[in-house]
């Protein structure tokens, strides 16, 4: 991995190289982002769509400084369950809504006071070990967790995992920078080996499909029950930017500055809920590919933004990704995550915390 050249957040990139990079982070985001609108009962298509456009209006806010994908928001789902169950999805997109407007509010908040507080409230000493344990965590999640495994998932799922790991380290040239690409292909062409692919819904989908809109609803009940996952975001988010700091060797705090990063993660949120779209954030697995691969441009993400709104009006684009097998997802996602585990520690040997003090030994 050291002798991968990296290409910086400023860096252009060449039309030959730009389109299997952008698919690369798409296939990154796809699985994790798509569950949500699943879990929730509504259409994909309009969540791939307002994955693209708050990916490019988080570029646009941050003045291109800040390389993210906006994916859907895991930290919504039990407060947003409960809602849907007694109201419906229409007010649980006015409670999107609130929570966006709120995290809008409090990015103005940082902008006057500043961000040195998060030195304080947050220190190396517990930053490291937090995102460690998220990198973790979510590794455990991206495995083969069902109580009777199948051997054909386990087969797929450790190809994947294979080319990802052995491609990072043996590739070079081209090939070294779209290894996750590459693993996702073979872990594909495992699963249609072993006869786990189904192609039903490509053929029944439409060609074109516009995305399936929809306005939201307010109710106060429903907004309080959903304006405390604020606190979960706002964590999530300062993690992540700390986290892609490291990865890209620049303050993301300072510049562009937590203030711009907060403002357009949450104002792509408070979109999403005006046009029936589920919360987004910062995604993981795109943090993740960029450690893997040493590609920080913006223009890659933007790329894979492009994409993302394609593949929502394109019907049968859109359910041939989805066939996607999830053993290939998660062989994916658990390289990507323990990335993102090694960069906990990283902010550790980084900043030279010293475990002979006992406050150090109490954060963690």
């Amino acid at each position: 991995m050291e002798n991968h050249t990296i290409i910086q957040v400023e860096d252009k990139v060449p039309f030959r190289l730009l389109i299997p990079l952008s698919i690369q982070h798409m296939f990154a985001m796809f699985g994790a982002s798509v569950l949500v609108p699943f879990l929730f009962g509504i259409n994909p298509a309009v969540v791939l769509f307002m994955n693209g456009l708050g990916t490019l209006l988080f570029i646009l806010v941050t003045k291109g400084k800040a390389p993210a994908y906006l994916g859907s928001s895991f930290a919504f789902l039990a407060p947003a369950g409960i809602v849907i169950a007694n109201w419906g999805y229409e007010y649980a997109l006015g409670g999107f809504v609130a929570v966006g407007f709120a995290g809008c509010i409090l990015a103005f908040i940082i902008y006057k006071v500043g961000y040195k507080w998060i030195d304080i409230v947050l220190p190396p000493a517990a930053m490291g070990p937090v995102v460690a344990l998220i990198g973790l965590e979510l590794s455990g999640n991206a495995g083969l967790l069902d109580e009777v495994i199948d051997p054909r998932n386990a087969i797929v799922f450790f190809v994947t995992l294979g080319f990802a790991v052995f491609g990072s380290v043996l590739f070079r040239g081209f090939l070294s920078v779209i290894p996750i690409l590459i693993a996702v292909i073979a872990g594909y062409v495992a699963a249609a080996i072993t006869g786990i692919l189904d192609f039903s819904a490509v053929m029944t989908a439409p060609i074109f499909a516009l995305p399936n809109f929809s306005a939201p609803k307010f109710d106060l009940q429903a907004i309080l029950i959903i304006l405390p996952v604020i606190l979960v975001i706002t964590s999530e988010h300062i993690g992540h930017q700390v986290v892609t700091s490291k990865i890209v060797n620049r303050d993301l705090l300072k510049e562009p500055g937590l203030h711009r990063s907060l403002f357009g993660d949450n104002f792509s949120t408070m979109l999403s809920g005006l046009i029936g779209s589920v919360p987004t954030t910062t995604y993981g697995e795109n943090i993740g590919v960029m450690a893997v691969t040493k590609v920080y441009s913006v223009q890659v993400i933007a790329g894979a933004a492009v994409f993302s709104i394609i593949c929502s009006f394109i019907g049968k684009l859109s359910a041939l990704i989805q066939t996607i097998p999830g053993p290939v997802i998660g062989g994916i996602s658990f390289l990507l995550y323990g990335m993102i585990g090694t960069s906990g520690l990283r902010i550790l040997v980084d900043s030279q915390v010293d475990y002979g003090k006992n406050r150090n030994q109490a954060l963690t």
